[in-house]
């Protein structure tokens, strides 16, 4: 057994089945080592930022760690953006980063870099293994690592001759791990959240794991046995949603409307969030968007067990269940192919149980709200802000998901960052229906250009955000990656075309056509 081998047998035998790779010649003894680990299931992205997106998809939907498998320092700086994202959602992930041999790396080879620095911008955990020997042990501190809680990215450096090095001996090579459990809340916590529920107007403020299914139902209870109101963070990791799921308020995006939303509150209670601020800084508006002597009350942090503190809550306000009243399912819509219309066509079709991997910007505003309706499904979001994620995190969705058909919505200029993630969901004959909205700009820049008071007047600074000069032909791009593709123009070709969709294995791109700019 080499090190290569000692590792990959060390994360299968931990519940570790998928690598996203994307190798280069330090890496070739952890690649031929899958033939030796059949029960890896080894996916090829043709770019590190799908890779890393990918894995972070499969992340949040299993909840356990894909491990990723980038060359050198460059490869894992192709890959930052969406680690970057995964980091912010709290999920775990490994990260196996080949290097030179370790006699090499003083020739100052061309790819020779200062890989550690790079990671730690992403990581939680890094660390560089040394010799073969050691190298299972390293994985399963890595995998603990990664496992927090909270979740986290966790990066493994692998020189090349530790990976290609004699194991001695073989035998002691498959240690297994206790993954750590999250911890419940204190007294303290739970007694100070009581207090300002009883005493003040309070909104139960509510991300990471306390946005699924049974956490909802507690904060629903707790919200109407104590008038409080219950809120989400804008960019959830996963949220469990549609008809039957209580769906919290939530916070708007725009800072100037989530002050005015959270105004009349007296304190906050966080349970799995953060406390709410401007996803930007703007002249003349605060980055804090609570209002001022608004009383911060922390229940849980991000790795903390949400669920527990919410039972908490309610058995102290004896809280009743409460019935979930759910929007009508929107009706399929017919006429003119709008944002609004593109929603309520997504909603009104939606298999049940499907996940949804939202980078719609812009134009997928009205969304969140129709899906209100739709039947249960899960949603992810652009957690990190970083663009590029929707595609790789579909894909990793989809190999996540146990068979459910993934629902990708995706701006044309987010898709432009990682439209390679097509190319692996044909090869992987993936049930990804990828819904790409059309509107020819950065739109969301166009808007932040007034917000943030910048001035344009030239065609120099509309050059920089109009995507339609020359006019990107997606459908072409996608059927160029192996993915069938068609366009639409109106609602009705919308609805037509998702219904053949969702009744079709394998991936299907359909690229909307809405009105330029912000439609």
């Amino acid at each position: 057994m080499n090190g290569a081998q000692s590792l990959l047998a060390t994360l299968y035998a931990n519940g570790v089945e998928v690598c996203f790779g994307n190798p280069g010649t330090s890496e070739m003894h952890f690649v031929a080592a899958l033939d030796s680990q059949p029960g890896m299931r080894g996916v090829l992205g043709l770019f590190e930022g799908v890779v890393t997106g990918a894995a972070d998809g499969y992340a949040r939907v299993t909840g356990k760690p894909a491990v990723t498998l980038l060359h050198l320092g460059p490869g894992l700086g192709n890959g930052l953006a969406n680690l970057h994202n995964a980091r912010r959602a709290h999920v775990p992930l490994i990260n196996v980063v080949g290097d030179h041999a370790t006699y090499h790396s003083r020739y100052d080879a061309p790819l020779e870099s200062d890989i550690a620095s790079i990671s730690r911008a992403v990581s939680g955990w890094h660390r560089r293994t040394a010799r073969p020997d050691d190298v299972a042990g390293d994985a399963l501190d890595a995998l603990r690592a990664a496992y927090g809680p909270p979740g986290q990215v966790a990066t493994l450096v692998l020189p090349a001759d530790a990976s290609w090095g004699t194991v001695t001996p073989p035998a002691a090579q498959l240690p297994t791990a206790t993954i750590p459990m999250a911890a419940a809340p204190t007294a303290d916590r739970i007694q100070a959240a009581a207090r300002v529920l009883r005493t003040k107007k309070t909104a139960l403020f509510l991300g990471f794991d306390a946005l699924r299914v049974h956490p909802l139902g507690l904060a629903h209870r707790v919200g109407t046995a104590t008038g409080a109101r219950v809120m989400s963070e804008t960019f959830p990791t996963i949220q469990d949603r549609g008809a039957g799921v209580f769906t919290p308020d939530r916070q708007i995006y725009l800072s100037e409307f989530a002050i005015s939303q959270l105004s009349q509150l007296e304190a906050i209670v966080l349970v799995g969030a953060k406390t709410p601020i401007g996803f930007f800084g703007y002249p003349d508006i605060p980055s804090e968007l609570l209002p001022p002597g608004c009383e911060v009350v922390i229940l849980t942090e991000p790795g903390m067990d949400s669920t527990a503190a919410l039972e908490a809550l309610v058995e102290e306000f004896a809280a009743p269940v409460v019935a979930v009243t759910s929007p009508e399912r929107p009706v399929a819509p017919t006429g003119e192919l709008t944002p609004l219309a593109m929603a309520q066509a997504v909603a009104a079709l939606l298999p049940e149980d499907a996940i949804v991997v939202d980078e719609g910007n812009t134009s997928g505003l009205h969304l969140y709200g129709q899906l209100s309706g739709a039947a249960p499904h899960q949603l992810l979001t652009l957690t990190g802000g970083a663009i590029g994620y929707g595609l790789p995190a579909a894909l990793g969705a989809a190999l996540g998901g146990g068979g459910r058909r993934v629902v990708a919505i995706e701006s044309d200029g987010s898709m432009m960052y990682t439209p390679q993630a097509l190319w692996s969901m044909a090869r992987e004959n993936l049930d990804v229906t990828i819904l790409a909205l059309s509107n020819r700009s950065y739109a969301i820049l166009n808007l932040e250009l007034s917000r943030v008071g910048a001035t344009s007047e030239g065609d120099a600074s509309r050059q920089m955000l109009d995507l339609d000069n020359p006019t990107l032909d997606l459908c072409s791009i996608a059927r160029g990656m192996g993915v069938p593709a068609v366009k639409v123009t109106t609602a009705d070709e919308l609805v037509a075309e998702l219904a053949k969709s969702f009744a079709t294995s394998g991936p299907t791109f359909i690229e909307a056509m809405l009105p330029k700019g912000l439609g």
